[in-house]
């Protein structure tokens, strides 16, 4: 997966990526995690979405997010194997 961070700035921050569901998972969950404003655009269908995060210490809020999505995936994971 291509991650690109297009400006890092104190309270906010733009990251690329070229996946449509990370992006919009990343953001459902930095809106969770003390996002003032997490939301993501896209300028064509041919172009890959930037995720913008803003709030107190936005690297923090994104360092944040993804943790929490690695923790829930890993628990998610688990419980899948209980399953079989």
């Amino acid at each position: 997966m291509m991650i690109k961070i297009l400006k890092d700035e104190k309270n906010e921050i733009d990251v690329e990526l070229d996946n449509l569901t990370i992006v919009e998972l990343l953001r459902v969950y930095a809106n969770e995690n003390g996002a003032k404003l997490a939301a993501w655009k896209r300028e064509h269908p041919t172009k890959n979405p930037v995720l913008h995060i803003e709030g107190e210490g936005a690297s923090k809020i994104l360092q944040k997010t993804i943790a929490a999505v690695q923790k829930d995936l890993d628990k998610y994971s688990e419980e899948f194997k209980k399953m079989k």
